[in-house]
């Protein structure tokens, strides 16, 4: 895929299905790891700064990888609920 391809696909399921993640303001580039070792570039977005306590959002096309994303999350991280 050209990368207008994979940004106008991610734009479609962003916008269709997204299933989000908040992670604490601290765990961007572990999360940013986390994705690129386990999925697809082109399943997995992230955004900073989303929410006033400045946490982040990440978003996964499927909600089973949101589910494995924010299960090795909360061990990295027990204290973010």
């Amino acid at each position: 895929m050209t990368p207008q391809q994979i940004s106008d696909y991610k734009r479609k399921w962003m916008q269709e299905t997204a299933y989000e993640v908040q992670v604490d303001m601290d765990s961007d580039v572990w999360g940013k790891d986390w994705c690129r070792k386990n999925i697809e570039r082109i399943d997995w977005s992230f955004e900073k700064h989303t929410q006033p306590d400045d946490s982040h959002t990440f978003f996964f096309k499927h909600e089973r990888l949101a589910e494995e994303f924010l299960s090795a999350y909360r061990e990295y991280n027990p204290r973010f609920p």
